[in-house]
Order: structure tokens, then C-alpha cells, then sequence
């Protein structure tokens, strides 16, 4: 069985998380303490006692997400399983540092201060308010991206995540993205919802956040990872650092390219996902994309024990 580790992305996180894998694990619990350690304050306590709206905030999701998955990839090790048993890596957005971490591309330090960074750089690129994105159901990806060039009229709209074959999301300004909302349902869109997101991720709109995090990531160090990185805005395999901390600042403004990442992986003999975090909703995806892909969501130490057992 060949086997990819992918990494979720925001919209996962819940209140709790990882706090069992932390109690059960010694080695989770230090990835918190790392993370907390390179922030210079406790969130921890936020993942695991705090408000969910504080929690969703985007400079608090991000590396509060990627701690998590760190937390699971950590379990996983104590009880055998590297990240070389998987043929690949992927993550969702932000989950595609987490990959990053899992592979031994970045440090869990670095990891945590550049998701901090690319956090508040994308929630202060657009002003609260402006700016938007909206869930278009029942259409594909070309008929989408044929909504909004209609819908644009002069200001951004773009489709920002292609993330299976029911579901594409579009990006932009408010008033382009709620007229996508409505274009697409006159062209047959079986629904077009509103995202609860503060900012309108993966467009042209966050070049401002794509410059910060230039800047931030030439300052970090890049090894090459222990297994390739299947890359948003490429949906193919990399290994190269350079390339690779070249696409996390293209990812910023580009398109995540989910969909057509997880045809890459099965086209090259991938047969099962583990879901290495918070939530199963890459597992769905994954599901409506491939039917013949078996996904394990992998986000506590039960979910650790059957993994492995199942491996015994």
C-alpha cells in the first residue's frame, strides 16, 4: 500500500485539540511546549482552554493547526511510524508548513513563527470587511472560473481553492465574490455559501502578504524534506528548499490546487491517505476526488493505536 501523510488547513481547528495526544504522548506535549516557547506566549492554553473565536483568528489558527499536526506526526514516531513511510506530503493552505515540519523541511520554531507571521500578514492585508470568499457547490473548476471573470467587473475575483469536484471556493473583493454567489447560481451552482472567513485568502487581493512572507522566509533556514512535497500551486511532486520556500510565497496569492494534488498523488500509485491533525475534512475531499484512496484521519491516540495496529 502506497501511503501519502497530507496536513489540514484552517477551518479544522476546535477547542481541545491535541490536548489528549499532549497527556498521552511526552513527545506531542513537547510540540506544544516548542511552539509556545517560539511565540513567547502560552497557546496551548488557547488550543486547549480558550474562546473559539480567539482561536479561529488567523494568526492563532495557523500555527495553532500546525502544532496540532505536529502533536499526531510526534505520536506516530513514539510508536514507529516515520514520515518516510509515506511516499509523499501535502497540507491544505497553511497545513502545506505542517507538511513542511512533518518532513523535516523547517523546524517546528521556524514553522510556528512563520505561520505567526503569515497569519497577521493575510488577516492585515485587507482591510475587515472588504474583502471575501464564497463556497460555490455543484460546479467545476472551469465553470467557476468562468463566474468569476464574469462576476469581477473591475475588482478581484478569482477561484482560490479548488478542493474536489463538488466544491471550488472563490476569493476577492465582497462585492465580486457575493456577485459570483449569484452568477453561479444562475449558471446551475447547486449551492454558493458565504464563507465566516476574515479575510479573502489565495487571490491577488493578499500580494501585500505574499511580499511579507518573501521577506520571512529567505530569512529561514530549508532542508531538503525526508519525503517530496506534492505543492499547492504545482499539484506535482518537489523536493528542492529552494523551489520550495519559492512556492510558499506564490501560495500566498495562487490557487490551492487540491483537487488535481490529490489525482497527482493516486496517479503515482498512492492507494491511502492519513489525515495527520485536526478534523477529517481533507479525508472527505479526498473521498469525493478518489473513491479507490482509503483515508485515516489520524488526530488523537486512539486514532494513533489503530494506525498502528492496523500496521502490525
Amino acid at each position: 500500500m502506497t501511503r501519502a501523510f497530507v496536513f489540514p488547513g484552517q477551518g479544522a481547528q476546535t477547542i481541545g485539540m491535541g490536548k489528549a495526544l499532549a497527556e498521552a504522548y511526552p513527545a506531542s506535549q513537547a510540540v506544544f511546549d516548542e511552539v509556545d516557547e517560539a511565540l513567547g506566549e502560552k497557546l496551548s492554553t488557547l488550543i486547549w482552554e480558550g474562546e473559539i473565536a480567539d482561536l479561529t483568528l488567523t494568526q492563532n489558527a495557523q500555527p495553532a493547526l500546525m502544532a496540532t499536526s505536529m502533536a499526531a506526526m510526534r505520536a506516530l514516531e513514539a510508536e514507529g511510524v516515520s514520515v518516510t513511510d509515506a511516499t509523499f506530503v501535502a497540507g491544505h493552505s497553511l497545513g502545506e508548513y505542517s507538511a513542511l515540519a512533518a518532513a523535516g523541511t523547517l523546524s517546528i520554531a521556524d514553522t510556528a513563527r512563520l505561520l505567526r507571521t503569515r497569519g497577521q500578514a493575510m488577516q492585515s492585508a485587507v482591510p475587515v470587511g472588504q474583502g471575501a470568499m464564497a463556497a460555490i457547490l455543484g460546479l467545476d473548476l472551469d465553470a467557476v472560473r468562468a463566474v468569476a471573470e464574469e462576476a469581477a467587473q473591475g475588482e478581484v475575483c478569482q477561484a482560490a481553492n479548488d478542493n474536489d469536484s463538488t466544491q471550488v471556493v472563490v476569493s476577492g473583493t465582497k462585492a465580486a465574490v457575493e456577485r459570483a454567489a449569484v452568477i453561479a447560481k444562475e449558471k446551475g451552482a447547486k449551492r454558493a455559501v458565504m464563507l465566516p472567513v476574515s479575510a479573502p485568502f489565495h487571490c491577488a487581493l493578499m500580494q501585500p502578504a505574499a511580499d511579507v512572507m518573501a521577506e520571512a522566509l529567505a530569512a529561514v533556514e530549508f532542508k531538503a524534506p525526508a519525503v517530496p512535497l506534492v505543492a499547492n500551486v504545482r499539484a506535482e511532486a518537489v523536493s528542492d528548499p529552494d523551489l520550495i520556500r519559492q512556492l510558499l510565497v506564490e501560495q500566498v496569492t495562487g490557487s490551492v490546487r487540491w483537487r488535481e494534488s490529490v489525482q497527482y498523488m493516486a496517479a503515482q500509485g498512492v492507494t491511502e491517505t492519513w489525515e495527520i491533525g485536526a478534523g477529517k475534512a481533507l479525508s472527505g475531499m479526498i473521498r469525493k476526488i478518489d473513491r479507490t484512496i482509503a483515508g485515516k484521519a489520524v488526530g488523537t491516540p486512539d486514532d494513533v493505536q489503530n494506525v498502528v495496529q492496523a500496521e502490525s
